[in-house]
């Protein structure tokens, strides 16, 4: 791996481990193996390197936007719902310390209201199709109010949780919380068997990820 990757790789896993704020410079590059000289010749300032970790995050983002509802929506909602959990899982710090980064990346300042008004597009599609197949009771008019409700609770739940001062830290099921959380939007007006489709289905999620 090239040294300006190896400096990345480290730094999310630092920052998702410790948060933005906790994580010096000279502990980064001590992680790294390299001299702090060598991390600033890579990156010439701290949000130059958030700005790299930035666009990994885009990439990533961009990748689960493009899950659409196909033939069945219970499975189709599980899929979204597992990208969404390596999203979060990936790029905790990004979803929880955001006191602590601030405006400080330019990439996410830029997209951030476009990302946010497609994923209210994404999961209002999920849940039509889900309506569509019966297995949602829930009228056509208020999908859009259930879709960016949904999206606050995913898009803020790690956040939220640190400021209750909860356990959020990798490991501590605080991203599976987050998605069992945001059903309690509409699994009262879900078939039976497709909510326990999707309750398992985050269960297994979860427990895939803890143990790779």
């Amino acid at each position: 791996m090239k040294t300006k990757d190896r400096i990345i790789e480290t730094a999310l896993r630092l920052f998702n481990q410790h948060g933005y704020g906790a994580v010096s410079t000279a502990a980064l590059a001590a992680a790294c193996g390299i001299a702090e000289g060598n991390l600033w010749y890579h990156f010439k300032t701290r949000a130059a390197l958030l700005d790299a970790i930035a666009e990994r995050f885009a990439s990533a983002i961009e990748a689960r936007l493009a899950l659409r509802p196909g033939g069945d929506p219970v499975s189709d909602y599980g899929v979204l719902l597992e990208a969404m959990m390596a999203e979060f899982r990936a790029f905790r710090f990004l979803y929880r310390d955001q006191q602590s980064y601030g405006d400080e990346a330019a990439v996410i300042r830029a997209n951030a209201p476009r990302w946010l008004g497609r994923t209210f597009d994404q999961i209002e599609a999920h849940l039509a199709a889900l309506v569509a197949a019966r297995l949602l009771d829930w009228p056509g008019e208020r999908l859009r109010d259930l879709a960016i409700n949904a999206t606050i609770i995913l898009r803020y739940g790690l956040e939220h949780d640190r400021e209750l001062g909860a356990p959020i830290a990798a490991g501590e099921g605080a991203v599976r919380r987050t998605l069992l959380r945001h059903l309690t939007l509409f699994e009262h007006r879900l078939d039976p068997a497709a909510g326990q489709r999707l309750h398992s289905a985050i269960e297994v999620i979860g427990t895939e990820a803890m143990a790779a």
